[in-house]
């Protein structure tokens, strides 16, 4: 396999693209030395194994995983396994043999069962979330990429696949609007006729769910249990419950000492027994009868007995509610109960359609059976039965029509009660409310007493002070597993660690041996000969790197930020300001550029001089793909007291760019992979663009060791002020626990008072951190760390701090993150909206047996839309990023807990609540207006508005439990009188722009047209392949080479012209073509000249103060304290006694 630097003309595609044009190529167990495989490409499976496995687990590929090596013959590159854990407490067995490994590992492995119970033996490895359809499972996400020659140049083409369901569904629900018909209105463009339909299937979707919630809500009782009282179990008395109680026409009536003695002794004996037949009835009180003529049991008199047939008055008058009024009874507004087994036991007594009849005056009159008379069979059929239930006549009586055409006129003669068991309606509908509010309820309540948990016992816990710092751990020189690295490499040390030790001591030694690497002591070591290192060489605060994005911000907000970070009492010397400039940009109403103002306020480093553009594999497609930046780095010595590493990275786009609007502009996401491409090249050793060995080359001399010693990213944005003890609390965090991947602090509003919409927001971001995110962290799975604040580990150390593991740097999250090649409207509102919230939502999906945590302790103040305008752009962002990646966290199935008692379900229902706040909002306020008009009467009817109380008003328990800051009340008051903007405005605009994915309001720059920072957009053939990728070892070897040329070219330029004469490039415009040039290295050896930076970084003559690089530690006696920074600028000055 020959060496990239050999070909630098041949194409050459990032990994993901290359992964997705062929899947297969990967699983090859060696690389075959062709010309077509001049470029290498590492395998991604073989360096983690099966993408998103739970951390900790093995990670052999299906070439076995492992480093490279070279033939030694040929020079090709092979892969190998990496041999781990041959010894607790070393990185690698140097006498193992890992090509018999090799060839070991797959026939001595046995069939066995898996412990199927323990949840990460459970673990299901999700599809990338964004990938073609050329993987696989992936490819339900998007369409077909196919790579195509478009201008002589390899490019991704998109083809969407007709058959998918979405397509299908979108294009359904969407009938009524053909693309002829978006065409004719000006939207010729087929990608925004897409996501205009996907939109609006989305809101149709939306208005669906929401109508479900309203006839829930309002409906669903009325439909199922109409507002009948018979339908009520609490409108009933039973029968014979209490004594002293009659039943007259179904009405439960109470005795009293006027009423007759002889229906007082009826109630007395029996409370509740039917007694209208002792009272005068005429026919117009039964309107239902007047049609069937001289039928006998619609004519009989109800007060005719056997023996008095021919009677023509009752013992009382007409039950009138004076005429009961003077018998001394009182109506109790409750009818009289019945169930089935008094019925059955009545005689004369059967059911129909849930009243009991009492049909004792029509038998006492006729009987013996009547010929000819269906209705007389029916009723005597009915009244013969004599087992429970039995006596339920409401089928028999509406089998046929002339049957059923009584059953008004029999309910009204013999009405004497009802059956008081609730109906299957209403049973339902009951079920379904009180179901409601025990799930809502425990969701709640949960959330309260976790938030509260939370506060009161595991914050303070996280922020510990870290303990047993002299324990030995794998040292950061040393690569993960999977990494390139040489076959003979037994330490798994990164290839520049052996010259970084070689530059340190040759410092040391220039500078007298008091400033570099002391020869006593090998505690301040990259490594040592187990390839593990003293945590206290490191010390109790890892190095961090802190990510700050620009884009058009102003002078004053950028400074606030670094001004915060470098004054935050965490070590200078273990933090980096990585500042990164997204484009040629001029704020709107600025009067420079956003690169100027950064570059304004840093100190330069003299040996660096002024930056050339760098080339590197921009986040777009087309030819934006090629991008370049500009690295300064130098010292942020604004704050007093503070000498802070700084390196600034300017995009200033390619040559062909330098006409356009906003050259080197490539979106936020673009800037972070910058840091995070980076990164992950110097963990893997994998190939470098021209950027990155530039970022590689100044990170080392400012910071004094190699980039693969940060553990940790802070990012923050460029309008975000940092409290002085944050960055600690954030990093004690993270190394208290090696299983937490990433923490957010407490955002607060430095600008509350300044106008009515911020006013608004200042409970809303309270609430969000300090319940919402709290309770979250309880289970380890904060859904959203917001880009503003949040910290994130670059890789971890495994349990037994043998080995690592990549977190942040993952080639999985690099990948997914990464991604261009966007086609559907989901998609996009993941990545050109919501990057931070995505890439929480890809770490949580890949590792969700590892934690995302909040630290209430670490704050910072951001400054928040003051006018309606931008808040409702910047809202539009958050609600759509929101929407679409709760839809992505709800699949995930190995989040913490089982069926409702879990994340997954909690997130479900956080989908359903963001989707349905417009209906919500309009339930509430006519929930409030009811309760007013017609109060509740039973626990049923109030269930609603405990709901209610329980949403709206533990917030403010919190606020007292939890921060014991009552201004926060005055605060909620606010909120809630801004709700319809919360609930109703805002998600309703975001909903109606989903195939918006600008940034609106939220940034303007000077000049810019609307819509023109769509970095979706795709712009001629892919011009990712002219960004040259060589491994480090191949970038060293051209640096050296390109110091040595010159250090020849200027002796012969003082041999030609002496001495005198200074010496410059410019100079040998025409001596470096001349016959008298030196030929040394040959046209070869200067072709990557141009890519590398002209500075020397180990130039001693500017006697700059070296770096801190490692602490030097001295063996103490039970003691696990480190130098702290006083002792160290002592032995920066005088050196080691010994």
């Amino acid at each position: 396999m020959s060496y990239p630097s050999q070909n630098p003309n041949a194409p050459r595609f990032d990994l993901q693209q290359t992964y997705e044009a062929d899947p297969n190529a990967f699983h090859s167990t060696a690389y075959p030395s062709t010309a077509a495989s001049s470029a290498y490409i590492p395998n991604p499976t073989a360096r983690y194994g099966v993408p998103g496995a739970p951390s900790g687990a093995s990670r052999l590929g299906p070439a076995g995983g492992g480093g490279v090596g070279r033939n030694p013959s040929s020079g090709n590159v092979l892969r190998r396994p990496t041999v781990r854990g041959a010894q607790r407490g070393t990185v690698r067995d140097a006498d193992a043999n890992p090509y018999q490994a090799s060839q070991q590992q797959g026939p001595q492995r046995a069939l066995t069962r898996g412990k199927t119970l323990t949840r990460p033996d459970r673990f299901v490895a999700p599809a990338p979330l964004i990938a073609p359809a050329g993987l696989g499972a992936a490819g339900k996400q998007g369409g077909k990429v196919q790579t195509k020659l478009v201008n002589g140049v390899p490019t991704l083409v998109t083809r969407e696949p007709w058959w998918q369901p979405w397509s299908l569904f979108v294009e359904v629900v969407t009938f009524w609007a053909p693309r002829p018909v978006l065409r004719h209105f000006g939207m010729t463009d087929p990608i925004k006729q897409r996501a205009w339909k996907e939109k609006v299937a989305l809101c149709e979707i939306s208005a669906f769910l929401m109508g479900i919630i309203g006839f829930i809500t309002m409906g669903l009782n009325r439909t199922l249990c109409p507002n009948s009282g018979h339908n009520s179990a609490s409108y009933f008395q039973r029968l014979g419950t209490e004594p002293g109680y009659v039943g007259i026409e179904g009405w439960n009536m109470q005795v009293s000492s006027k009423t007759p003695s002889s229906i007082a002794s009826i109630g007395s004996s029996f409370g509740g027994s039917d007694v209208t037949g002792m009272f005068d009835r005429n026919a117009m009180s039964f309107p239902g009868c007047k049609d069937f003529g001289d039928k006998p049991w619609a004519t009989v008199g109800l007060c005719t007995s056997e023996s008095e047939a021919n009677a023509t008055s009752c013992a009382m008058g007409a039950p009138t509610e004076s005429y009961l009024s003077t018998l001394g009874l009182r109506n109790t507004t409750r009818q009289v109960g019945y169930n089935w087994n008094q019925v059955t036991n009545l005689t004369n007594y059967f059911v129909l359609d849930g009243n009991v009849l009492n049909l004792t005056p029509y038998i006492n009159a006729y009987p013996n059976p009547r010929k000819d008379d269906v209705v007389d069979a029916a009723i005597r059929t009915l009244l013969g039965n004599s087992t429970g239930g039995s006596r339920d006549g409401t089928r028999i009586f509406h089998n046929t029509d002339e049957l059923k055409a009584t059953t008004h006129c029999l309910a009204q003669r013999y009405y004497a009660g009802h059956i008081d068991k609730i109906t299957p309606g209403c049973f339902v509908a009951n079920l379904f409310l009180y179901v409601s509010l025990v799930l809502i309820m425990g969701i709640v309540l949960a959330r309260f007493f976790m938030a509260v948990v939370f506060s009161w016992y595991l914050a303070d816990r996280m922020v510990a002070k870290p303990k047993n710092l002299r324990r030995k751990v794998v040292s950061p020189a040393v690569l993960p597993e999977g990494a390139n690295i040489d076959v003979n490499n037994t330490t798994g040390a990164a290839p520049w660690t052996e010259s970084h030790l070689k530059r340190q001591q040759t410092q040391r030694l220039k500078k007298g041996g008091g400033a570099g690497i002391s020869s006593s002591s090998d505690f301040n070591a990259p490594l040592g000969p187990d390839g593990m290192i003293s945590m206290a060489a490191i010390g109790a605060e890892l190095f961090t790197v802190c990510l700050v994005t620009c884009y058009s911000e102003g002078y004053d907000g950028i400074k606030t930020t670094l001004d915060s970070i470098s004054g935050t009492t965490y070590s200078d010397a273990r933090k980096l300001l990585f500042v990164v400039c997204d484009g040629m940009i001029t704020g709107s109403g600025e009067k420079m550029s956003t690169p100027d103002m950064v570059v304004s306020m840093i100190e330069r480093d003299p040996r660096f001089g002024d930056p050339q553009p760098m080339s590197y594999i921009a986040i777009a497609d087309g030819s934006k793909a090629h991008n370049q930046a500009m690295v300064y780095a130098g010292h942020y010595t604004q704050v007093a007291g503070h000498r802070t590493p700084i390196v600034v990275v300017v995009k200033c786009g390619t040559p062909a760019e330098a006409s356009e609007a906003k050259p080197g502009n490539r979106g936020k996401r673009d800037s972070q992979m910058i840091l995070m491409n980076f990164l992950g090249h110097v963990t893997y050793n994998d190939r470098m663009s021209p950027l990155d060995y530039d970022l590689f080359r100044k990170t080392q001399s400012l910071m004094g060791v190699t980039p693969d010693f940060f553990e940790c990213c802070l990012m923050v944005d460029a309008d975000t002020m940092c409290y002085p003890d944050s960055l600690g609390h954030l990093v004690r965090v993270m190394q208290n626990d090696n299983l937490i991947m990433g923490v957010c602090g407490e955002t607060r509003i430095a600008n509350k008072r300044q106008s009515w919409v911020t006013m608004i927001q200042v409970f809303e971001y309270f609430i969000s951190h300090h319940q919402a995110k709290a309770f979250e962290s309880v289970f380890g799975g904060v859904t959203c760390l917001p880009g503003c604040f949040s910290m994130y580990r670059i890789k971890a150390r495994k349990e037994d701090d043998g080995d690592w593991f990549p977190v942040l740097v993952s080639p999985t999250i690099t990948a997914e993150y990464s991604q261009s090649v966007v086609t559907t409207l989901h998609q996009k509102n993941l990545l050109l909206l919501g990057e931070d919230r995505f890439l929480t939502t890809i770490l949580l999906r890949t590792f969700p047996n590892r934690k995302m945590m909040f630290c209430p302790q670490a704050r910072c103040r951001t400054v928040v839309p003051d006018t309606f305008r931008v808040l409702l752009s910047q809202r539009r962002r958050w609600i759509n990023s929101t929407v679409h990646n709760l839809m992505e966290l709800v699949l995930v199935r190995n989040l913490c807990g089982t069926f409702c008692f879990s994340m997954q379900f909690v997130t479900f229902v956080d989908l359903i609540g963001t989707v349905v706040l417009p209906i919500a909002i309009c339930l509430t306020y006519a929930l409030i207006i009811n309760s007013i008009i017609q109060p509740p009467s039973s626990f049923g009817d109030a269930i609603p508005l405990i709901l209610l109380v329980g949403i709206l008003g533990l917030p403010a328990v919190l606020i007292v439990l939890a921060t014991l800051k009552f201004v926060y009340v005055g605060w909620m008051l606010i909120y809630l009188v801004a709700l319809p903007i919360w609930n109703c405005v805002l998600p309703l605009y975001a909903f109606s722009k989903f195939d918006d994915f600008s940034w609106g309001e939220t940034r303007k720059v000077s000049g810019e047209a609307k819509g023109a920072d769509d970095h979706g957009a795709v712009t001629g053939a892919n011009a990712a392949s002219a960004v040259p990728l060589r491994r480090w070892e191949d970038w060293e070897k051209s640096r050296l080479r390109k110091v040595r040329r010159e250090e020849k070219r200027k002796g012969e330029f003082e041999r030609q012209f002496g001495s005198r004469q200074v010496y410059s490039r410019s100079s040998l415009s025409t001596f470096a073509d001349s016959e008298t040039a030196s030929s040394y290295g040959g046209p070869d050896e200067d072709r990557w000249g141009a890519q590398i930076g002209a500075y020397n970084e180990d130039a001693t003559s500017l006697n700059l103060p070296p770096p801190i690089g490692l602490y030097s530690v001295e063996e103490l006696e039970d003691d696990d304290d480190t130098l702290n920074q006083h002792d160290l600028v002592n032995v920066l000055d005088g050196g080691w006694d010994d």
